[in-house]
């Protein structure tokens, strides 16, 4: 058996004899290329995965809502917050992988969390058809998808205020979380599904995941000149084929 200290001796001989390291000299630019970095398979509009179509065509109306568009600027919807709530919701952080969920369960401060055994998905899953169930029966059998926005709106704000009671799921804290999810699609880099051609980052003048902002450090209270760049790149960077 080959000992840790005869191990150790025979790695610094073969440095020193039969191994040579050759340092790269850098100067005159930084060693950056476009599209040179590792970053995660970006997600792509199509069918969903999580949610039912129902489901869907309510979250996307509620994005709509919380993030309504301009004429310069895309909502919550056509920006792709649905997208990136659907697929967040099939993935680790809707099924709750990794977070401990076995009883007993009781309640907790806000502090602690969800204190459930429901994972956020399905959380969704109760509170969209709770919404839908409520609108049928208080709005002339419409979905909550269905209704106008000054509908839409007025019930955002009794969910908000804890007076639109729903059945089944607390209706606060079920909007309270679609609020806090559809903000993240819509600021969240464009690889998870949100944020569609970076326009959050352009209406506030972000600059996204750029390689470093040396020359601007000092210079406060300036505009950032630049596009955005997502940490996958451009796509004006990526040679066509």
């Amino acid at each position: 058996m080959l000992r840790r200290r005869d191990f150790l001796a025979s790695a610094a001989w073969l440095v020193l004899t039969g191994v040579s390291a050759h340092a790269r000299i850098i100067s005159g630019r930084l060693p950056w290329e476009p599209n040179a970095g590792d970053p995660p398979p970006p997600v792509r509009p199509g069918a969903w995965f999580y949610f039912t179509t129902d489901e869907a065509r309510a979250v996307e109306a509620l994005a709509d809502r919380i993030i309504p568009s301009d004429p310069q600027w895309a909502g919550g919807k056509d920006s792709g917050c649905a997208v990136y709530l659907d697929r967040q919701m099939a993935g680790p952080y809707g099924q709750g992988e990794g977070l401990y969920n076995r009883p007993p369960f009781m309640p907790g401060t806000k502090q602690q969390g969800q204190q459930s055994k429901d994972s956020v998905a399905q959380r969704y899953r109760d509170g969209l058809a709770a919404l839908d169930q409520y609108c049928k029966a208080n709005k002339s059998g419409k979905a909550f998808a269905d209704l106008s926005g000054d509908d839409q709106d007025e019930l955002q704000k009794g969910l908000e205020s804890g007076k639109v009671k729903l059945e089944g799921a607390d209706g606060k804290k079920f909007f309270e979380q679609a609020i806090k999810d559809i903000q993240q699609g819509w600021f969240a880099d464009p690889v998870y599904g949100g944020n569609r051609d970076m326009v959050s980052w352009k209406m506030i003048g972000f600059p996204g995941a750029r390689y470093n902002y040396l020359d601007w450090i000092d210079r406060h209270n300036e505009r950032y000149p630049l596009p955005p760049v997502s940490i996958a790149g451009r796509a004006d960077w990526t040679p066509q084929r």
